[in-house]
């Protein structure tokens, strides 16, 4: 296939692209900014806006696979701009070069809208793609990680300092990158199916904080100890952390809501079929290969 992709200069598009040429495809990518040559990869400059980047990225290929998206900004308008009108824009586009096919990457933070801005502008954002007449799939990923991601970083950091802050008592899901890659290219190939997928990496009833703790302890090889911290006083480290990083703040007030929230986890109603993708890589393993990559990276 030809596969045009949105944020493949981000942490899931670096490795979804990485898969999709090692699988003889070829891909065409928005870039901000230039980036190395890379057999089987037509970079694009610019971002979403103005339309004609998008118009040159997505003509003529088969598929689109919309990754970009913001996980994280200052104010609603932010999570606005980028997901819900950058989505309409992808969407527009698609339809302008008659390219149906559609894979849209959303969150699990999407069914539950009114926690967060942040899943607020996901769920609008699906909306757009199920109204769009395209022949789309969307997938709903929990948290991801893998080598490269800088989300989790701290997490694992913590754990290497042997104690992990945690917010109460929930559960959640996780999900390999690469897992999540090979996802959306079995979806771009796969004949047209309008279907909402969760996905994990398979461990039923997802992991309990306290035992994402304990795996990523023995991802860095340490004992850690764990701490909950009640939501009044991550709420209070939200507004520190607004005051010393103002806008590049990462523990924002919509984060907290986010991270307070108690279940997270994918459910098994909405897997994708088996026959279309399985997870390979289950959470223990997954977090030993990252933290091995984070210590290779230097940033461990």
């Amino acid at each position: 296939m030809k596969l045009a992709i949105t944020g493949g200069t981000g942490f899931v598009g670096r490795h979804l692209i990485n898969l999709a040429v090692a699988r003889k495809h070829a891909v065409r990518a928005l870039a901000r900014s230039p980036q190395p040559p890379l057999a089987g990869v037509e970079w694009v400059d610019g971002a979403i806006d103005p339309a004609r980047n998008l118009d040159t990225l997505i003509e003529g290929t088969d598929a689109v696979i919309h990754v970009a998206g913001a996980i994280n900004a200052a104010d609603r308008a932010g999570f606005v701009a980028c997901n819900i009108d950058g989505t309409a824009a992808v969407i527009a586009a698609a339809q302008r070069a008659g390219v149906t096919r559609f894979v849209h990457v959303s969150t699990l933070a999407a069914r539950e809208p009114s926690l967060s801005d942040y899943g607020w502008s996901k769920a609008e954002a699906e909306r757009r793609v199920e109204a769009s007449g395209l022949d789309w799939t969307i997938i709903r990923p929990p948290a991801v990680y893998g080598p490269g991601d800088r989300e989790m970083l701290e997490l694992f950091k913590m754990a290497a300092r042997g104690i992990l802050l945690l917010p109460p008592a929930g559960r959640l899901s996780l999900i390999e990158v690469r897992d999540l890659a090979r996802l959306l290219l079995a979806c771009a190939r796969n004949p047209a199916k309008r279907a909402i997928y969760e996905v994990d990496d398979g461990t039923v009833r997802g992991l309990p904080h306290k035992e994402l703790a304990r795996a990523l302890g023995e991802a860095v090889g340490k004992r850690v100890l764990t701490l909950r911290m009640p939501s009044a006083a991550l709420r209070a480290a939200s507004l520190l952390d607004r005051s010393l990083r103002r806008r590049k703040a990462k523990l924002t007030r919509d984060r907290v809501r986010y991270f307070c929230h108690p279940d997270w986890v994918a459910r098994r109603s909405m897997a994708p079929p088996a026959r279309l993708w399985k997870p390979k890589t289950p959470y223990a393993e997954g977090l030993r290969l990252t933290a091995e990559a984070y210590r290779e990276a230097g940033w461990l």
